[in-house]
C-alpha cells in the first residue's frame, strides 16, 4: 500500500499471481465443500503471501522477505492495527460488563409498540453506529427479534432481515467500523469528510425503508409490546459516549480509549466484573474479535507491496481503465472491483483492504474526489456483504434465529437499497472530480 514507484517497476500481469492463488483457494473450497467459510481468510492470505515471496524473481530470498515486511509495516496498515486492537478491547469490555444488553433494552423501552418493526430497524441502526460492527449488532438484537416474533406473530425471517439491514447502517457509517477505518485510511481522507459524503448517499434509502416499515406496522394489527428487562442506565453510558464523541468528530483512538476506560470503570462500580475479569475481557476482545483481522491486514500489506513492486497494480489499473472515458465509468470500475472481491472473500473489510489501494490509484488517474471514493467503496462492500448467504452476517443471524440464510435475503430492504443508491449515484450523479 506504499505508492512510491520503484525504478525498474513496469506493468506486469504475472505479478498478480498471488491474488489469483488467493481467489483460487476460495473457488476450490466452494467446489469441494459448498461452503466458502471452510477456507479461513488467514490461511488463504498465508498461501498467497508465500506465493508472492517465492514468485518475486531477481532478488535474494532475504530481499523479498524485507520487501514483504516493508509493506506490512506501512503507516496505513499499522494505524489500522492499532485501531483494531482498541476496538477489540472496547467491544470485549462492553460485552462483559453488560453494556450491549443495557443499550438494547434502553432503546426498545423508548420506542413505541405501534411501529415495532421500524423501531427494531432504528435500534439496529443506532447500536451498529455506536458499536461499529454489524456482527455485534446482529448478535445482540437477533435473539430479541426472535422473542418479539413469538409475541407478535410477525414473520421471523422478516424481523431478522430488519436487524441485518439496520446493522449494515453502522457498519457503513460508524466512525469505529473497521470498513470505515479501512476506506478512509486507504483513500487518505478524514472520517468526518467520508461521513458527510456517505450520509448524502444513504439518507434517501434510510427514509424509504423506514417509511415502508412504518406503513406496514400501521396497516397490520397492533402488535403486543415486547417485554423489556429492567434497564441498567449506567451501563448504556459508554456506547452513548462513544456515539456522541464519534459524531462530534473526535479522533477515533481517543473515542475508543474513552470507551474502554468508561466501560471498565462502570463495570467495576456496578460489579459487572472484577479488575482481573476486565483485563481478561479486553484480551478476549482483541484476540477473538480482532486477532485474525490484524494478522490478515499485515499479510495483505506485505503481499500488496510485492505485487506493486513487481508492476501488478500498474498492470491492473492499465487494463481496468483502458476503455474508461469518464469519471462515472471510473467510479463504476471501482464499485465493480469492490463488489467482485467481496463476493469472492465474503468479508467486506478484507475486500476493502485488497481493493482500497487500487481504488486510490484509479481515483488519482481520473482526478476523482477521494471522499467520494471512500464513501463509494465502503457502501458497495456493505451492500454486497449483507446479502451473501455465506457471509458472516447472515450466517450469525440465521444461526441465532434458527432460520435459513436464504429465507432472510428477500427481507433485506436496506442492503438492496444501498446497492441501488450506489448504481444510481454512479449513473446519474454529478461528476465526483476534485
Amino acid at each position: 500500500m506504499n505508492h512510491d514507484h520503484d525504478a525498474g517497476s513496469h506493468p506486469s500481469g504475472k505479478a498478480l499471481l498471488p491474488l489469483g492463488v488467493f481467489f483460487l483457494l476460495y473457488i476450490l473450497a466452494f467446489a469441494f465443500t459448498g461452503d466458502l467459510s471452510k477456507m479461513p481468510v488467514s490461511v488463504a492470505f498465508l498461501a498467497a503471501s508465500t506465493v508472492a515471496i517465492l514468485s518475486s524473481g531477481g532478488r535474494t530470498m532475504m530481499q523479498r522477505i524485507e520487501l514483504f515486511c516493508r509493506g506490512a509495516a506501512n503507516d496505513t496498515i499499522l494505524l489500522m492495527v492499532v485501531i483494531f486492537i482498541l476496538a477489540g478491547a472496547f467491544s470485549g469490555t462492553a460485552r462483559a460488563m453488560g453494556a450491549v444488553d443495557a443499550t438494547v433494552n434502553m432503546i426498545l423501552s423508548l420506542l413505541p409498540a405501534k411501529v415495532i418493526v421500524a423501531s427494531i430497524f432504528t435500534a439496529a441502526c443506532f447500536i451498529s453506529m455506536s458499536m461499529g460492527t454489524s456482527c455485534g449488532t446482529i448478535a445482540a438484537l437477533t435473539p430479541i427479534a426472535a422473542g418479539i416474533s413469538v409475541q407478535t406473530g410477525i414473520s421471523l425471517p422478516m424481523l431478522v432481515g430488519v436487524v441485518v439491514g439496520g446493522s449494515m447502517f453502522g457498519d457503513n457509517l460508524s466512525f469505529i467500523s473497521d470498513t470505515t477505518i479501512v476506506a478512509t485510511r486507504t483513500q487518505q481522507v478524514e472520517m468526518t469528510d467520508k461521513f458527510r459524503a456517505n450520509i448524502k448517499l444513504v439518507t434517501p434509502v434510510v427514509i424509504a425503508v423506514l417509511m415502508i416499515y412504518i406503513i406496514r406496522g400501521v396497516l397490520e394489527s397492533h402488535p403486543v409490546q415486547a417485554d423489556v428487562d429492567s434497564i441498567e442506565w449506567p451501563k448504556a453510558l459508554p456506547y452513548l459516549a462513544v456515539l456522541i464523541m464519534a459524531l462530534c468528530g473526535v479522533n477515533v483512538i481517543t473515542v475508543l480509549g474513552t470507551g474502554i476506560v468508561s466501560s471498565g470503570i462502570i463495570g467495576l462500580l456496578t460489579d459487572g466484573f472484577s479488575a482481573w475479569e476486565w483485563c481478561s475481557a479486553m484480551s478476549g476482545g482483541i484476540v477473538s474479535d480482532m486477532g485474525e483481522l490484524i494478522i490478515v491486514s499485515l499479510m495483505a500489506g506485505g503481499m500488496f507491496e510485492i505485487i506493486r513492486f513487481n508492476g501488478g497494480i500498474s498492470w491492473l489499473i492499465l487494463k481496468l481503465t483502458r476503455n474508461i472515458r469518464s469519471s462515472g465509468q471510473a467510479e463504476g470500475a471501482i464499485a465493480g472491483l469492490v463488489a467482485f472481491t467481496d463476493l469472492c472473500t465474503a468479508n467486506n473489510t478484507i475486500a476493502l483492504i485488497i481493493t482500497g489501494p487500487l481504488a486510490k490509484q484509479i481515483g488519482e488517474k481520473f482526478s476523482l474526489d477521494p471522499k467520494r471514493i471512500a464513501s463509494l467503496i465502503d457502501t458497495a462492500s456493505c451492500s454486497v456483504q449483507s446479502i451473501l448467504p455465506y457471509g458472516a452476517q447472515l450466517l450469525i443471524a440465521a444461526g441465532l434465529a434458527a432460520v435459513s440464510p436464504v429465507e432472510i435475503i428477500p427481507h433485506l430492504y436496506y442492503p438492496f437499497g444501498l446497492g441501488l443508491a450506489v448504481i444510481i449515484s454512479i449513473l446519474f450523479g454529478k461528476s465526483s472530480k476534485k
